[in-house]
């Protein structure tokens, strides 16, 4: 199979159709082999019985509905398991990504052999103020942060060599750092191409101002991860040996002054210096056990299932 396009949902039942019969227009005049997955995530419309109505019409749309509202990260990753095709590509069901990308998308990771490749919206038609500034921000201290030179981290539309969404764990989410997530299991031709954006044309957005500040944490999450996630010691390990050295060099000085310099003195518990002594070790002591606890963790941490499917097609 040439291609399997992933389209998580919420709420989408107005543009299901059109956006289905779009897709199927564009594969057909390129000869694809193609699948549709659609991923209800929780949708309380009837997407689910438009979903089921493709289905029965067409052997090309495949369905997944989550028992409750998931989220993004998990709909796609039940998505990427589902995806039998040599390229997957991901949009979103609101009419806002152009299928017409798709052909293009295909051939950069067929013929040109990136990983991954996502799109770009150059010219976009949201809200200057609540969208686009926080976008640009976002975007500017991701790329920062992870060294991926992406303009648009966030877009729905991209383009993955198969091999890409088999390999990595999309959860909590960090569907907005699948590029980072790639790049760190060693896909490491990633592009970018501008796509077309589109008005929403039905309903209104399902995410709100407090996405930057989700993704902002999350960015810091996955810059933590990507560095100490499978070595923590050598994260809290450093810091507890800097804090316990500097208070066991203030306890060394105490010790000394009150034996030999001024034994006549002032009391050692009357001092400043005992006490930041006596926080820097604890503090010491327990960055050290966080990490211990964290290598405990990653040597015991099992899978674990992160969704509940109701219903497949």
């Amino acid at each position: 199979m040439d291609i399997s396009v992933v389209i998580p949902l919420l709420n989408e039942h107005e543009s299901l159709n059109e956006l289905h019969d779009w897709i199927a227009k564009v594969m057909q005049s390129n000869h694809f082999s193609y699948e549709i997955i659609f991923i209800d995530d929780g949708s309380t419309d009837n997407s689910w019985e438009i979903i089921t109505n493709l289905a029965q019409k067409s052997d090309t749309v495949k369905g997944i509905r989550f028992l409750k509202n998931y989220g993004k990260s998990q709909a796609l990753h039940a998505g990427f398991i589902k995806a039998q095709g040599d390229v997957v590509i991901t949009m979103d069901a609101d009419l806002q990504d152009n299928p017409d990308e798709i052909p293009e998308l295909y051939n950069m990771i067929t013929k040109d052999n990136f990983d991954l490749v996502s799109g770009w919206k150059k010219k976009r038609y949201d809200s200057v103020i609540a969208k686009n500034l926080p976008s640009k921000l976002f975007n500017w201290a991701a790329r920062r942060t992870s060294g991926v030179k992406l303009n648009d981290f966030n877009c729905g539309l991209k383009a993955y060599n198969k091999e890409v969404t088999k390999t990595i764990n999309v959860y909590g989410e960090m569907h907005r750092y699948i590029p980072v997530l790639a790049k760190n299991e060693g896909f490491t031709k990633i592009g970018e191409k501008v796509v077309k954006h589109q008005a929403r044309k039905y309903g209104k957005t399902k995410f709100g101002m407090e996405r930057f500040i989700n993704g902002f944490l999350d960015l810091l999450t996955i810059w933590f991860v990507s560095r100490f996630g499978k070595r923590p010691m050598h994260f809290f390990g450093a810091i507890g040996a800097l804090m316990f050295f500097i208070g066991f060099m203030f306890a060394i000085y105490l010790g000394i002054d009150k034996l030999f310099i001024n034994p006549t003195g002032r009391l050692i518990t009357q001092r400043p210096q005992f006490y930041i002594s006596l926080t820097t070790m604890i503090i010491g002591t327990q960055f050290f056990v966080a990490g211990f606890l964290g290598e405990i963790v990653i040597q015991s941490r099992q899978n674990k299932e992160r969704y509940k499917i109701s219903e497949h097609i």
